[in-house]
Order: C-alpha cells, then sequence, then structure tokens
C-alpha cells in the first residue's frame, strides 16, 4: 500500500493512495495538468485511477474535478451534501450526474481491494468528511481541513499505519499577518483550520507502537512554515513520549515507537510512503 502527496497546501491538495491493483485520488485541487504530472512520477495514469474522493467542496480540493472527470469518466465519491456543492459551483463546470457517487460518514466503500471509511469532521463546508483507507490490515488515514477535534475524532483515527494530518497555520504569523479579522477569527474556529500545536496534540492522541509514518499537510502559504510545522508537531510528540516514559506506561499502545515525519509540499510531488 503507498501514500503520496501530489500536492497539498492551502493553494490546492491531490494525494494517491493505492494498492497494487487498485488507485485512488483523494481531492484534486489543482489542475488537470499538474495532477497528471504527479501521476506520471508515480508510473501512473489517470487512466488506471478506479475512483476520486473529495474531501468536500472548496476550490482548492476540487479545482481540477470537472477538466479530469469529463475527460476520464472516473467515479467521484462525496457526500450528499458536497456533491449539492459541486453541482452549484460555478468554476468546474458541468459533471455528468452519472459519474458522482453518494457516500456517508461511517459507511465503508469498497473499491475493489481497497476499502474507504468516510468519517465526519468540523470544517466551514457543505458535508466535510475525512478518509480512512484499508488494503487487508494496512491503513491510512488522511485527515485535512478540521478546525477542531473529539473523541469521535481519535477514535476513528486510532491504529493507522501512516497519517496525513493537517497543520495548517502558526498561531503567532496569522495573528500577526496580513489577513483580516473575520478570516483570522475563521481559521482559528471550530470549523476552520488545526494550528501546528493542534496537529501535535491530535497526533500524540493516535501514538502506538506500530506507525509507521507521518505526513503534515496542508500548510498556509501566508501563515506556516515547513520548518515550523515539523517542529512545532515534533516538539508535542518528544513531550508526549517523555511524559508516558515517566508514568511508566508499559503496554505496546502506549509505547510509540520512532517513525519519520514528512512535510508535503504545495508545489511538489512528496516521498512516497509505503506501509509495510
Amino acid at each position: 500500500m503507498r501514500l503520496c502527496s501530489i500536492a497539498s497546501g492551502s493553494s490546492g491538495n491531490c494525494i494517491y493512495v493505492g494498492s497494487d491493483t487498485t488507485h485512488l485520488l483523494v481531492d484534486v485541487g489543482i489542475s488537470g495538468k499538474r495532477t497528471e504530472a504527479g501521476l506520471k512520477e508515480l508510473d501512473l495514469s489517470m487512466r488506471d485511477i478506479d475512483g476520486i474522493f473529495i474531501t468536500h467542496e472548496h476550490a482548492d480540493h476540487i479545482a481540477g474535478l470537472g477538466v479530469l472527470g469529463r475527460k476520464y469518466g472516473i467515479p467521484i465519491y462525496a457526500t450528499k451534501g458536497t456533491i449539492k456543492a459541486i453541482k452549484n459551483s460555478s468554476t468546474v463546470g458541468e459533471i455528468p450526474d452519472e459519474l458522482f457517487c453518494p457516500i456517508s460518514a461511517d459507511e465503508k466503500i469498497v473499491i475493489k481491494d481497497l476499502t474507504c471509511n468516510p468519517m465526519k469532521i468540523s470544517h466551514d463546508a457543505a458535508e466535510p468528511v475525512a478518509y480512512r483507507i484499508q488494503h487487508g490490515k494496512k491503513r491510512v488515514g488522511i485527515i485535512t481541513d478540521l478546525g477542531n477535534y473529539n473523541d469521535y475524532t481519535v477514535e476513528s483515527l486510532k491504529g493507522m499505519d501512516a497519517l496525513l494530518l493537517e497543520a495548517n497555520h502558526d498561531v503567532n504569523m496569522l495573528q500577526v499577518g496580513p489577513y483580516p479579522y473575520y478570516l483570522k477569527q475563521r481559521i482559528l474556529g471550530d470549523r476552520g483550520h488545526l494550528s501546528n500545536e493542534r496537529a501535535g496534540q491530535l497526533l500524540c492522541s493516535l501514538l502506538h507502537d506500530k506507525l509507521q509514518a507521518v505526513m503534515l499537510g496542508h500548510l498556509s502559504k501566508e501563515n506556516n512554515l515547513p520548518e515550523l510545522a515539523y517542529e512545532a508537531v515534533r516538539v508535542e510528540v518528544t513531550m508526549e513520549k517523555m511524559k508516558r516514559e515517566e508514568e511508566g506506561l508499559s503496554h505496546s499502545d502506549s509505547k510509540p515507537s520512532d517513525f519519520p515525519m514528512y512535510v508535503a509540499s504545495r508545489s511538489e510531488i512528496s516521498p512516497v510512503i509505503h506501509i509495510a
């Protein structure tokens, strides 16, 4: 099973997840040309893609959907609320109704040898979801665009072998930056985006001894830097590990091992995470 970010950030998102026989995209918020170029680097083409899973209708997640949908006729999976919002969008153009496949949070969808499990998230969109995708016993979680998380979020993401997790902004950069007040409040709100620190705190709730890799994604171009996101999350994880050691927690789920952590780029394809 493989996980790779073709693009991730406030300017556009497109994530690949696949097995040897099944290939999926989560969001196509970049141009069709960039999407195809990214797949080519993975030795794939759009004709290999078995389905496109959409998290929500904001432009940085659907910008290339109309072009690719019309050109290749690939099934598009999204919640009913998201489908309605996409159809009302003026930016993607007409998409044939038969391509849309309605899904619901917490109801699994099987695509060949991959099982996709949507989960609810808190974001200012019509009916947004994140995705957990499973191949046999291997599981990855792709969760971005959430202003907050709760026990449901943590329970839904427990036991993942790899995660792509939002680390959208550095709070100080956002507060002193050029955005208008209302936009800062939106981003900081419960239906906005996760800060670097909150991303680290969520990750700490998900640590376990078989976690293989973490990729930080959806970084803001204006309000974050890759090194800030990486360091803030690393500090949270290090403190959590020290806390568990001090408390003498010894059962396996409480002894997280070291794992590689990457920061997804908005303009370049990421390293491919191979889930063993």
